[in-house]
């Protein structure tokens, strides 16, 4: 049986059985899973919690029993628990940890103008974030959606920008999702990506002196989000600034 662990398609990046560690004495392990080995996964219930990445958030959301209303709300899962009752239980500790990164690192979002990249389980997460946070005006870049990467001319005006693509995720560090020049009013920028700590869009971001912040923070915080939920233990804000 399967104690904790993450399921996603790609993983060998990941931090998270590192970081689980430090926030208690459970075994974490990393599951790459295809798309055909979900179901069967999911079905088993043979499993104590498990934590959910690209890209599946979406997928295992009509196997919840019950969503908390941070999952209801988003739409898409990230913290799976199997219930003391067998049923299963979806959460949602992105929208906390993205959050705690944006605060973290001095990003306004109130009455400003958000462009979120990408149109996946994350963006939901940014999208309902945003709003949290009291955006102005939250646009949505897909490929090919109204807003596209064809069109960001549109958007000059934005005020921050937040990256939930892995364009520029190890091995493919050099990659850059948008160029920071087509937005002279910008404020700040998040990516969600943490390997690199340093994406190319944070390295731009940092040449252009607009306040930045990558992945590992909201990797930890979720991290921590999810801890509580498997362990039913409160866990000090203050221990994520030591993960």
């Amino acid at each position: 049986m399967i104690e904790y662990g993450l399921i996603g398609r790609t993983l060998a990046h990941s931090f998270s059985p590192q970081i689980h560690s430090k926030f208690g004495d459970y075994e974490y392990k990393l599951y790459p899973l295809e798309p055909e080995a979900l179901d069967p996964l999911i079905r088993s219930r043979n499993f104590k919690g498990l934590n959910v990445t690209i890209p599946y958030k979406l997928s295992v959301v009509p196997y919840c029993d019950e969503l908390t209303p941070e999952a209801a709300s988003i739409g898409c899962v990230n913290t799976l628990k199997v219930l003391d009752d067998g049923r299963l239980l979806g959460h949602n500790t992105d929208i906390y940890g993205m959050c705690a990164m944006l605060t973290r690192a001095g990003i306004d979002i109130c009455g400003r103008k958000v462009l979120i990249l990408g149109s996946g389980g994350t963006s939901l997460t940014a999208t309902a974030a945003a709003r949290q946070m009291g955006a102005r005006e939250i646009v949505i870049i897909s490929r090919h959606g109204q807003s596209n990467y064809t069109n960001l001319h549109k958007h000059f005006d934005a005020e921050v920008i937040i990256n939930t693509t892995p364009v520029g995720m190890y091995p493919h560090t050099g990659d850059c999702p948008v160029a920071l020049q087509l937005f002279p009013h910008l404020r700040g920028v998040a990516d969600v990506i943490y390997n690199p700590l340093r994406s190319q869009l944070i390295l731009d971001a940092k040449k252009y002196g607009i306040p930045c912040a990558n992945g590992l923070y909201m990797l930890v915080a979720q991290a921590k989000g999810a801890s509580e939920l498997f362990t039913g233990r409160i866990i000090d804000d203050g221990i994520m600034e030591d993960v």
